[in-house]
């Protein structure tokens, strides 16, 4: 019992946690300052591609994923799924920027985990929706191709909540 009662409290803090660190929600993140310098916290992260939307997508999800999927991008078991080596992720590249549109809110099975945490909508344009998304498919020892704009013409981005 004791254990159940810990583990709840250790997702729940890390999801206020997270809200609090994140819930920037759909600001762009054109108008964060740049900082010419490398932060320890990047230089862990490796950008695979030079691409200006790879760097995009670098800085989002530096600010905005890295609290919950954390900097190597593992996640948290049994509270924040993990991106690297993701069989979700990498099975439907246009419902991963959907959810980074519009977040998520259901039950999820990740490499066999389940994980049901709630996850604010991160970005507030498909530019910047796909430049995470190919971010995180090109690091953290995944090689998930890319999704394009074309890709996610059909998605609809719902009304901040």
């Amino acid at each position: 019992m004791k254990k159940k009662i810990f583990t709840f409290s250790f997702v729940l803090g890390m999801f206020a946690l997270g809200m609090l660190a994140s819930c920037g929600g759909r600001q762009s993140t054109s108008n964060a300052t740049d900082n010419a310098s490398t932060t320890e916290t990047t230089k862990k992260v490796e950008v695979t591609k030079a691409a200006p939307d790879m760097v995009l997508g670098e800085k989002i999800y530096t600010t905005k994923c890295k609290v919950c999927h954390q900097v190597d991008g593992k996640g948290v078991k049994g509270a924040f799924p993990p991106l690297a080596g993701s069989d979700y992720l990498l099975a439907d590249k246009v419902r991963a920027v959907a959810q980074a549109l519009n977040g998520s809110h259901m039950e999820i099975v990740v490499n066999g985990e389940k994980y049901n945490a709630l996850m604010p909508q991160q970005v507030g344009t498909k530019e910047e929706a796909v430049a995470v998304v190919n971010f995180v498919l090109n690091n953290f020892g995944n090689n998930g191709g890319t999704v394009s704009l074309d890709d996610v013409k059909d998605v609809v981005i719902e009304p901040r909540k």
